[in-house]
């Protein structure tokens, strides 16, 4: 897959439905880097194991993001899409990267911290190594451009550091990975309920997934969080009906959200109106990603292949990545 172009890495979590937030912030990125870049895109089975998922629904789960993704418009003849297991060479660089990891510098990390507090019981060294893990997904492509959101920031600061300390200690192999984003695209959507962003295992009436049925989109967007209007001419938007018109944007005709908008500042707006236009226009928008994304998921053949052709570009790119470390650090017997 050597062309020449920068080369872009970035992963999804295979537990929970994929939502508008993943869509809007990430998912609609990836489409436009598909275009430019060598573009590796995973499916982080690896990853969910720290929380130990049923055998039964990780198979699954793996299948329905490589799916959604694929039917929210990735291309896998554009982008190398696999299974994050499926490539061991990750793990090989996993492991030798947990050499220069330090426990005192991973248990800091706020991610590791929050999981702590939530799930104490399961305290496992995946979970504390997590942000190595990361950075090999990320060092084993020799990747210069990593898009993530704003709580991964501290992670891709450490594959840089971890970047580093290999360059240093064994000679030059890695870049060190920036974080990527067309700026003008990166957008936080906000939960219905007001209550900060659409999560994939929190309040499920508050998140539009991507599976869901026209039904469930209307019933969420109507029992969406509104107040009783405005009080004067040109006041400003709360935070909730700020919300509505965010998401309106981004699936609504732009007439229809300056006619909403000039109600709203005329004080003549009806919040009823706003969120049955709201609703159909995000049942349009999210149906035939629902639709696509069920068709594939019957075709396990087609998404196997999928799978095995992205494996197979993307260990072979892992793979002289690893050749040149083994060699530097001196594991080069034959």
């Amino acid at each position: 897959m050597a062309t020449g172009k920068e080369i872009v890495v970035s992963g999804i979590r295979s537990t929970g439905f994929l939502h508008l937030g993943n869509y809007f912030g990430a998912i609609r990125n990836y489409i436009r880097m598909q275009e430019d870049y060598d573009c590796y895109f995973f499916v982080a089975d690896w990853h969910s194991l720290t929380t130990h998922p049923d055998p039964k629904d990780l198979r699954g789960n793996v299948f329905r993001v490589l799916a959604e993704n694929i039917a929210s418009g990735l291309d896998p003849e554009k982008v190398a899409l696999y299974a994050q297991s499926d490539v061991p060479e990750i793990a090989e660089l996993y492991l030798l990267l947990n050499m220069l990891a330090y426990k005192g510098e991973l248990e800091k990390v706020p991610t590791f911290k929050d999981k702590v507090r939530l799930q104490p019981q399961n305290v496992n060294a995946g979970l504390l190594t997590y942000p190595v893990l990361m950075s090999a997904d990320i060092l084993v492509h020799r990747a210069v451009k990593v898009p993530v959101g704003k709580d991964q920031e501290q992670h891709l600061e450490m594959a840089r550091n971890f970047a580093q300390r290999f360059n240093n200690r064994y000679g030059q192999l890695f870049p060190e990975p920036v974080a990527f984003n067309f700026g003008d695209n990166l957008i936080r959507i906000p939960s219905l309920d007001g209550t900060g962003k659409m999560s994939k295992s929190e309040n499920e009436m508050a998140t539009l997934y991507l599976a869901d049925t026209d039904e469930q989109i209307r019933k969420k967007i109507m029992k969406a969080k509104t107040d009783s209007g405005p009080l004067e001419p040109g006041a400003p938007m709360p935070e909730t009906i700020a919300n509505l018109f965010l998401l309106m944007q981004q699936v609504s005709a732009p007439a229809v959200i300056s006619d909403f908008e000039r109600a709203y500042q005329d004080q003549a707006i009806r919040y009823g109106d706003l969120k049955k236009q709201l609703a159909e226009d995000m049942v349009r928008f999210i149906a035939p990603i629902r639709e696509k994304a069920q068709e594939l998921q019957q075709d396990k053949p087609y998404l196997n292949r999928i799978m095995k052709a992205g494996a197979e570009k993307a260990r072979a790119s892992a793979a002289q990545t690893l050749q040149a470390a083994r060699k530097l650090i001196g594991i080069d017997y034959y």
